[in-house]
C-alpha cells in the first residue's frame, strides 16, 4: 500500500452507478397528520457525485441524511442505497457499512482515549481482522493528514483535528458514501477549510460519493451539485452556480448568497454591469473586466 493512499471503498462502484434513490419519501417524527420532516422527496444521487444539501434549520436536510444511513426508515415511500432497501432491517448493517456518517460535534463521536483506538472502533465492530485494522488505521490517518497524531489523546486536539479524526474513523470502514451532517458547523474558518479540503480530496482521488449537509453557502460551492430543501421538500436542484444565480428565489427560502455573489448582486443593483461571480478571485476579475469595458 502506498503511504499516501486513502483506503479504497470496498467493491468500489462505477461512476455511472446509482448510489442513492428516494422514491416519494415521507418521514414524520410524530403522529400528527400532515406533519412531515421529509415530505414527498424523490431524488437520485449517482456514485461519485459530490452533492451539497442546503436549507434552514428544520428544512429536513438532516432527516434526509439519516434516512440514507438507515438510522431512520421512511414513513412512506422507499429509499435505496446501492439497491439495498433501507426499510429492510436485515440490510441495516450492510447499509451503514456502505454509508458512513460524520456528525456535527466531533466530541460526541470520540469513543477512545487514543486516536488509533478511536479510528479502529468501526473496523473492530464489523469484524475486520486485527492485521487489516492496523493497515486501515494507517491509511485512514494518512488520508486526512493526521498520521503524526496516531498515539495522541483526542481531547487535546483542535476542533478541526478532531473532525479529521472522525472522518478517518469513517474511512476505516471503507464506505462507498461519506455523509457529513453539518460536520463543520462548530469549527472555526481554518477548521472548516481543513475538513473541506479532505472531503474534496476523497471525492476527487477516491471517487467517493459525498453528501454534504450544510448551511454554509461557500461550502456548497465546492460541490458538483446543490439541492435545496424547504419544509421537507426539495425545492431546487442544480449546480451551485445555477442555484446561486436564482438569488431572489433563494431569499424566499431564507437562504443567503455566498459573500462574493452577494457583493456582485449589490453591484448589479447599483448599475454596474458585472457578470455573476461566486468567489473573491472571480469577482475581482469580473469587476476589472466591467471597468475596462466602461
Amino acid at each position: 500500500m502506498q503511504p499516501s493512499a486513502a483506503p479504497a471503498a470496498e467493491d468500489a462502484a462505477p461512476a455511472c452507478e446509482e448510489a442513492v434513490r428516494f422514491e416519494n419519501v415521507k418521514y414524520t417524527y410524530d403522529d400528527e397528520e400532515g406533519s412531515f420532516a421529509v415530505n414527498g422527496v424523490s431524488l437520485c444521487i449517482r456514485a461519485g457525485e459530490f452533492v451539497a444539501v442546503l436549507g434552514r434549520n428544520g428544512s429536513g436536510k438532516s432527516t434526509l441524511a439519516k434516512l440514507i444511513n438507515a438510522l431512520l426508515r421512511p414513513t412512506e415511500g422507499k429509499v435505496t442505497v446501492f439497491g439495498m432497501d433501507t426499510s429492510d432491517t436485515k440490510k441495516a448493517f450492510a447499509i451503514r457499512k456502505c454509508a458512513g456518517m460524520v456528525f456535527q460535534n466531533p466530541d460526541n463521536q470520540t469513543v477512545a482515549s487514543v486516536v488509533e483506538d478511536d479510528v479502529a472502533f468501526g473496523p473492530e465492530n464489523i469484524g475486520v481482522p486485527r492485521e487489516e485494522i492496523g493497515r486501515r488505521i494507517a491509511a485512514a490517518l494518512n488520508a486526512v493528514g493526521m498520521s503524526e497524531f496516531r498515539y495522541a489523546t483526542p481531547s487535546r486536539l483542535s476542533g478541526g483535528q478532531k473532525q479529521r479524526i472522525a472522518i478517518a474513523g469513517v474511512l476505516a470502514i471503507l464506505p462507498k458514501i461519506m455523509i457529513l451532517d453539518e460536520s463543520a458547523a462548530m469549527l472555526d474558518p481554518k477548521g472548516r477549510r481543513e475538513v473541506m479540503e479532505i472531503v474534496k480530496k476523497l471525492n476527487r482521488e477516491q471517487g467517493m460519493t459525498v453528501l454534504l449537509i450544510t448551511h454554509f453557502m461557500e461550502e456548497a460551492l465546492q460541490a458538483q451539485r446543490a439541492v435545496v430543501m424547504h419544509r421537507g421538500e426539495v425545492v431546487m436542484d442544480g449546480t451551485p452556480e445555477q442555484i446561486f444565480a436564482r438569488a431572489d428565489e433563494l431569499e424566499t427560502y431564507n437562504l443567503t448568497l455566498p459573500r462574493a455573489a452577494y457583493i456582485c448582486k449589490r453591484l448589479q443593483q447599483a448599475g454596474m454591469p458585472v457578470e455573476n461571480a461566486f468567489n473573491a478571485e472571480e469577482l475581482a476579475r469580473k469587476i476589472c473586466a466591467s471597468l475596462q469595458k466602461g
